[in-house]
Formats: C-alpha cells, sequence, structure tokens
C-alpha cells in the first residue's frame, strides 16, 4: 500500500467470532475497520462517517444486509458493498437486489476476503484515473 490513509472498512456481521476474525485479517492487510454486529447500528455510522467499503453480512437481526446496503447507497453512495453469507439462496438475491456488490460466500479462507477487497479497491482506483 502507498502512503496515502488507509481505506476504511465498515463490516456489520452478527457473529461476533467471524467478526473479530474478519476484522483482524482486514486490518493486518492495512485497512482501518469499525465493526458492528447489526445493520441498524451501521446506518448512523455510514451518515457520519467515510467508509471505502460496506462488508456485510446477509442475515441479520433487525436489518438485514441487503436493506442496509440499499440504505448505504442512499446516505453514503460513494461507499463500496460486499457481502458475506453461509446461504446460497440468499445471495442469488442479493446479486438481484444489489447487482454492483460482490458476494462472498462462507466459508472462504481470509485470503480470499483480502483479495476481493483489494480487487475492489483497485477497480475502483481504475474507474477513477
Amino acid at each position: 500500500m502507498t502512503e496515502s490513509p488507509a481505506l476504511r472498512i465498515l463490516l456489520a456481521e452478527d457473529e461476533e467470532a467471524m467478526r473479530t476474525y474478519l476484522a483482524r485479517a482486514l486490518e493486518k492487510a492495512g485497512y482501518e475497520v469499525v465493526t458492528v454486529d447489526r445493520g441498524t447500528e451501521a446506518v448512523p455510522l455510514l451518515e457520519a462517517e467515510h467508509f471505502d467499503l460496506l462488508l456485510s453480512d446477509i442475515v441479520m437481526p433487525e436489518m438485514d444486509g441487503i436493506e442496509l446496503a440499499q440504505r448505504c447507497n442512499e446516505v453514503s453512495p460513494a461507499t463500496k458493498v460486499m457481502f458475506i453469507t453461509g446461504f446460497a439462496a440468499v445471495t442469488l438475491k442479493a446479486s438481484r437486489d444489489q447487482p454492483t456488490a460482490k458476494v462472498l460466500s462462507k466459508p472462504f479462507h481470509l485470503r480470499d476476503l483480502v483479495l476481493e477487497v483489494e480487487r475492489i479497491f483497485e477497480d475502483q482506483a481504475a474507474a477513477s484515473l
């Protein structure tokens, strides 16, 4: 990574062990990570702060990841969206409702997660040239 400030990721994942595991891997890869355990907690952060990426589980209590992504598109349109899920049927719905969002299906290797996140930011950088 260059000397620019760390890219910021908002991670919404209701399962604590998974949230900790993902955050640690992303921080190790050089990203600044803010974590929440539900979509309703993520919305005020998206409204108040800048995030480069919303990384969200799809199946969560109170507000699912797809609804959260739709709110993110409204309040922070520049924020990229990536979903993680363990449910194949949910992956299809996410792809239909959020066609620009990447969906990573569990189980996945942490290296794959970091590579997908890097790819999103590479695409973003290429688009801004």
